[in-house]
């Protein structure tokens, strides 16, 4: 699991009512009762239960610089600086407002705010925020551009659904081949219990 960075809490000083504001315990009117209003979750509580409950698998916090190869599973969010090569089977990449990644990234879907300079290769979908900046090339089945994105390269749809079409009917062929392959293995059995009886009869008849 990756992660690094500073926290990025932000706790919010809650105001307390002056005590000559406040009714007297005594008082015969009664006395109001003050709401204090729920504090807000911060992004970092958030993904720390994400990170709990195994929908977060890294994050890089802003002001972090990391260099080399990334691979993750389930969620990777980058709000630093990620440099090298990113890849995942099935996870998703998110790349925050301030988040900046110089890698080639294959991942099954990626969602980014920030800066992109690199190719970009979901199996899944690729979506852009209003405030993304992707420089390369993106193959996708799946692309969302928000207004305000800017993406300058070549996108390519066709030849990612191509390829997880042929991925697919590879799986299948393969599954048929084991099919086939466990049919031929039950009907040599059948021959060999048949060639058994056949035997049995002869023998029985020889010494009859």
């Amino acid at each position: 699991m990756i992660r690094m960075g500073r926290s990025s809490r932000n706790e919010t000083s809650e105001s307390t009512p002056s005590s000559h504001n406040q009714p007297a315990s005594g008082s015969s009117y009664g006395s109001e009762s003050v709401s204090v209003p729920s504090r807000a979750v911060t992004d970092s509580e958030s993904m720390a239960r994400d990170i709990k409950e195994g929908r977060l698998s890294g994050f890089v916090g802003h002001g972090t610089t990391l260099s080399g190869e990334t691979s993750f599973h389930a969620m990777l969010r980058v709000d630093g600086h990620l440099v090298g090569s990113v890849s995942s089977g099935s996870g998703t990449l998110i790349v925050g407002t301030n988040g900046q990644v110089d890698a080639n990234v294959m991942v099954s879907s990626a969602m980014v705010n920030g800066v992109v300079n690199g190719d970009i290769i979901a199996t899944e979908r690729v979506q852009l925020g209003r405030t993304a900046k992707v420089v390369g090339n993106i193959q996708t089945p799946r692309i969302i551009i928000e207004e305000g994105a800017v993406f300058e390269g070549v996108c390519s749809m066709m030849k990612a659904r191509e390829t997880a079409e042929q991925q697919s009917a590879e799986a299948e062929s393969q599954y048929r081949a084991a099919q086939t392959a466990a049919i031929a293995v039950d009907d040599d059995d059948d021959d060999d219990e048949d060639d058994e009886d056949d035997d049995d009869e002869l023998a029985e008849a020889v010494s009859s």
